[in-house]
């Protein structure tokens, strides 16, 4: 079986993308959360599973798969449903996920994920205006072109995991979306994977410094629902 490392669902978006990945297609693994600044057993902290020192790290026997990315082009290799199966619709998720992946700077640093929180932000800046409209886009266009209700078509896939964060982001910062993508938003948030992550995260105590310390910097903490 696969095993899975992951850090503090309340804030760990990259860990996020396989895990409801693999939790919605079915696909069995074993789960190993470690907060933030963790030591782990052998002091090591991260380094002691991820080459990286960094999360998610899938474990497959021997071998070690250590981005999301990576960790989803593995996982396709062995089981369906990871990419549509129509070519071009395959094409696009892929450019779609890889975008997300490497994009949306603005909005990934001014709305880091916290899914226990709500926050006004101070202002929504140009850049991260900039970011919000191309999400639009991209979602709106994946719909309409592949028939929904997911962004490749009848079936969620990993392309819908790389997005599955924003959805938290969108619903954390009240971000503004039209009509369709942002009931593509809540059709993530309802899905019972991430219902499952989202309520692991409010009953987590932990809390990390760097993350905590971010809120005051972008927008006014409105509503704390975390697990004291």
């Amino acid at each position: 079986m696969y095993t899975l490392w992951i850090a503090n669902k309340n804030y760990s978006s990259w860990s996020l993308r396989p895990w409801a990945l693999m939790r919605v297609l079915d696909i069995a693994f074993e789960e190993q959360l470690r907060p933030f600044g963790d030591l782990c057993e052998d002091g090591r902290g991260f380094r002691g599973f991820s080459p990286t020192g960094k999360v998610p790290c899938l474990h497959d026997g021997a071998t070690v798969v250590w981005d999301s990315l990576a960790i989803a082009e593995y996982l396709a290799e062995r089981h369906a449903g990871v990419w549509p199966a129509d070519p071009a619709a395959r094409a696009w998720a892929r450019c779609a996920a890889a975008e997300m992946h490497s994009g949306f700077g603005a909005l990934r640093n001014i709305c880091s994920m916290n899914c226990g929180v709500r926050i006004r932000l101070h202002e929504v800046s140009d850049a991260l205006k900039a970011d919000l409209a191309r999400l639009e886009e991209l979602w709106v266009d994946g719909l309409v072109r592949h028939g929904g209700p997911w962004l490749g078509g009848a079936g969620f896939g990993a392309v819908d995991a790389f997005f599955a964060p924003v959805a938290f982001r969108i619903r954390t910062y009240d971000l503004q979306l039209g009509l369709t993508a942002r009931a593509y938003a809540d059709r993530l948030l309802a899905l019972p994977a991430m219902r499952e992550w989202d309520a692991a995260g409010l009953a987590e105590t932990w809390r990390d410094a760097a993350h905590e310390e971010e809120i005051p910097l972008v927008g006014v903490l409105t509503q704390d629902l975390r697990a004291v």
